[in-house]
C-alpha cells in the first residue's frame, strides 16, 4: 500500500502552479496596480510552496504585503505552513470548506513575472517558464486567510487555477487565473456578488503568453538565481 507521505508527495507533484518567480521592479508594480511603494522589492527566481510572496489583498488594496504560499484556513485547530493548499481549483470552489469563505470575502492579487510548469517528456518532466507575451507584470488571482492563536499569526494565500488556454494546453491541463487588464484586477478586490467572482475565473485569452524551456536546476528549491530564467535547448527527438 502507498504510504501517507508518498501519497502526499504525489498530490504535490500534480499540483499547478507549483513554482513561480518575481523579479519585477518597484516601478512596474506601481504602474500596473496604481500603488505607491516606499520599499525596494525583493527578487526571487524560484518561489516555492511555504515561502513568502507579494500579494495585494482586498482588505488593504493600496498596500503590498508578503504572505506565505499555502493557505491555512482560519478555523483549523493547529496551524503549520505546509504548503498543501497552494492552489484552489475554480471549479466547485464556492462549496469547498477551505475556500468557500475566502472566495467570497478574502481575495487577493498574487504578483509574478512568470510561473513554471513541467511538461512530460518520455519518463522525464521538462520545466518551462511561462510569462506574459509583452513581458509585463503577471497578476494572478488568489485567495487569502489569516490564522491567529495567542502570539502566533499566519498570513497565507492560494493561487486559483482553471482550464488552460491554447498555449498552456501544450504543457499542462491547468493554469493560473491571470488578470491582464486593470479593470479585472480592481474588480477582483471589490465587494461583488459571488456569481460575478466565479465568472472571472477563466483562462486568459489565447496568444497572451509565451514560454520556453529552462534548466532542471529549478527542481531544487535551494537554487534561486538568474540562471533559472535562461532558456535551454530542448532535447533531441527521433526526427532531428
Amino acid at each position: 500500500t502507498q504510504s501517507r507521505s508518498s501519497a502526499a508527495s504525489d498530490v504535490y507533484k500534480r499540483q499547478m502552479c507549483g513554482r513561480f518567480s518575481f523579479t519585477s521592479t518597484k516601478e512596474e508594480v506601481e504602474q500596473t496596480l496604481d500603488l505607491t511603494l516606499g520599499q525596494e522589492l525583493q527578487k526571487s527566481y524560484n518561489i516555492a510552496p511555504t515561502q513568502k510572496a507579494y500579494v495585494v489583498t482586498n482588505e488593504y488594496p493600496q498596500r503590498l504585503q508578503a504572505y506565505n504560499w499555502g493557505l491555512i484556513p482560519h478555523w483549523v485547530d493547529e496551524a503549520k505552513v505546509t504548503g498543501k493548499l497552494i492552489n484552489a481549483r475554480a471549479e466547485g470552489i464556492s462549496s469547498k470548506p477551505s475556500f468557500r469563505i475566502p472566495i467570497r470575502s478574502k481575495r487577493c492579487l498574487v504578483l509574478a513575472d512568470s510561473f513554471y510548469e513541467w511538461k512530460p517528456y518520455g519518463r522525464n518532466k521538462l520545466p518551462y517558464r511561462i510569462m506574459m507575451k509583452d513581458d509585463r507584470l503577471m497578476v494572478m488571482a488568489g485567495i487569502w486567510d489569516i490564522w491567529k492563536q495567542g502570539d502566533q499569526i499566519f498570513k497565507t494565500f492560494s493561487i486559483l487555477t482553471t482550464i488552460p488556454n491554447k498555449e498552456m494546453e501544450m504543457i499542462h491541463n491547468r493554469m493560473p487565473v491571470i488578470f491582464s487588464e486593470k479593470q479585472q484586477q480592481k474588480k477582483w478586490l471589490e465587494d461583488i456578488p459571488l456569481q460575478e467572482v466565479l465568472g472571472m475565473m477563466r483562462a486568459i485569452r489565447d496568444k497572451s503568453l509565451k514560454f520556453y524551456q529552462v534548466s532542471d536546476k529549478l527542481n531544487s528549491i535551494k537554487v534561486n538565481s538568474e540562471q533559472l530564467h535562461h532558456e535551454v535547448l530542448s532535447p533531441p527527438t527521433l526526427f532531428d
